[in-house]
């Protein structure tokens, strides 16, 4: 596993995991306390600003879902874009576009959260199904 050297130790941190232990986990798991790093859109923990707020479920070696408290700090949320546009190999699409950057792009509003859970990632599990290919929806988004 290549490690670039503009990586900070939370994305290296990720790194290890999906290279050692995504897999392993094959009963339902939830992972949290996630890097600040590696989840630019996620609010930080208020005891622990390498951290944020944010959870995954795993379960039959593959990640199921994924959430997060939103970050809604607009000044917070330009740092970080910023700090990923130094290092553009490990950018969002969203910090590499500028679309994050502009001053009205992100306003200060009220703490919200999600959690996404992909039918298609359930229909794995389900079927026992090594690739998401082999239950996607579409056909012609197969080759793809």
């Amino acid at each position: 596993m290549p490690i670039a050297r503009a990586w900070a130790p939370g994305k290296i941190a990720a790194q290890i995991f999906e290279a050692l232990c995504e897999e392993e986990l094959t009963q339902p798991t939830f992972v949290y306390d996630f890097p600040t790093e590696v989840s630019p859109l996620s609010k930080q923990k208020p005891d622990d600003p390498d951290t944020v707020e944010r959870f995954e479920l795993y379960a039959g070696g593959f990640e199921l879902a994924n959430a997060f408290s939103e970050l809604n700090d607009p000044v917070e949320q330009r740092r970080r874009f910023e700090d990923q546009l130094k290092s553009r190999a490990g950018a969002t699409r969203s910090a590499r576009d500028g679309r994050g950057l502009h001053p009205r792009a992100r306003v200060r509003h009220a703490a919200a959260g999600g959690e996404g859970l992909g039918i298609d990632r359930l229909v794995m599990l389900l079927t026992g199904s090594p690739s998401i290919r082999d239950v996607i929806l579409f056909p012609l988004m197969r080759p793809k």
